[in-house]
């Protein structure tokens, strides 16, 4: 075997391994992502509360699944239909995005890196089956929500994010704001919640429809005890 295959091969075991030890761990704490790792160890500004999920307003994790990945409660970590179309996508020419489930984002920021590949995003896979099946919904989500980026300056998390942007806690967003803020989330340097584009304004209306569309919230979603 040559040997950049066999360092390939070694690089690839370990990143799987160490999500084995280290996710049924993060059943508890506050874990802080490798781009928040990252910003802190080269001096960069990184702001982060954490919030427990049921510490933020209902109408946050309601707008961002409605906006970031709607089968959130069907499917065990990875939307297949979707991630099949996006491969396809990308073999026929196209860039290589969109498909990543709130679980394989978790599993990319505890884990492995930012950008784009075919590299991280076959890694992405088996980490976020393996942190679906040790971690319950509710918390793979708090862990999303505290793991963000959400802002251009090192903003991490829904309470910075609401802060920055509203002046008021996670806790007491609105359904407006808490889609605006969801908005935000595939493009949070360029995409602003403070002063939102055309393109913020639109989706946010998009991503409250489909809030008031579902009559009560995810039912995966048993709030932990505040």
């Amino acid at each position: 075997m040559p040997r950049w295959l066999r360092l390939s091969a070694t690089l690839a075991l370990v990143v799987l391994l160490v999500p084995s030890i280290v996710a049924p761990l993060y059943r508890y704490g506050e874990p802080m992502s490798t781009l928040m790792l990252w910003r802190a160890l080269t001096g960069a500004r990184v702001e982060r509360v954490w919030v427990p999920l049921a510490a933020m307003s209902p109408a946050l994790p309601r707008a961002v699944i409605a906006a970031e990945d709607a089968r959130f409660c069907e499917h065990h970590g990875i939307d297949w239909g979707a991630l099949r179309l996006a491969v396809e996508t990308a073999e026929a020419g196209g860039e290589l995005r969109g498909a990543s489930t709130i679980t394989q984002q978790v599993a990319k920021n505890l884990f492995l890196w930012q950008g784009r590949s075919f590299i991280r995003k076959g890694l992405e896979v088996p980490v976020a089956l393996f942190i679906d099946a040790v971690l319950p919904k509710w918390r793979i989500l708090e862990i999303y929500l505290n793991l963000a980026e959400w802002g251009p300056d090192g903003e991490f998390g829904a309470e910075a994010a609401a802060r920055r942007a509203f002046g008021r806690s996670a806790g007491a967003l609105t359904l407006s704001q808490a889609a605006l803020l969801a908005a935000m989330l595939p493009n949070p340097v360029d995409r602003d919640a403070l002063r939102p584009s055309r393109l913020v304004l639109r989706l946010s209306t998009l991503y409250q429809a489909r809030v008031r569309r579902s009559a009560v919230p995810p039912p995966c979603l048993l709030w932990p005890p505040a």
